[in-house]
């Protein structure tokens, strides 16, 4: 099993954990809008240490994206191979022609 399938595993089981011991139960507890938030701040902050930050600074900062992504994803019901399997779809396809595709 790789990181990222240990880590949905246990945001999943979290979820229903009571809120004063787990912070993902505590921040499921607050619902999708202040997930979403969050996961909007973790984004911002992986952009800034991008931008002026040291390569770890970015590293912490992506795995804090990733996590909180791990959680919003479950929040919503969403596993994370549906995920997978979506970037195994455009695999060997130009991000252009998929951005274009998406539009039509």
């Amino acid at each position: 099993m790789d990181t990222l399938t240990r880590l949905e595993a246990t945001v999943t089981e979290r979820l229903s954990a009571d809120p004063a011991s787990s912070y993902v139960a505590s921040l499921t507890a607050r619902g999708v809008p202040a997930i979403a938030r969050k996961l909007g701040e973790e984004t911002t902050e992986a952009v800034i240490a991008a931008l002026s930050g040291s390569d770890d600074e970015l590293v912490g900062e992506a795995a804090d994206v990733l996590f909180h992504l791990t959680v919003l994803l479950a929040a919503k019901g969403i596993r994370l191979e549906r995920v997978m399997a979506e970037l195994e779809r455009r695999e060997g396809t130009s991000g252009l022609d998929e951005k274009a595709s998406r539009s039509r």
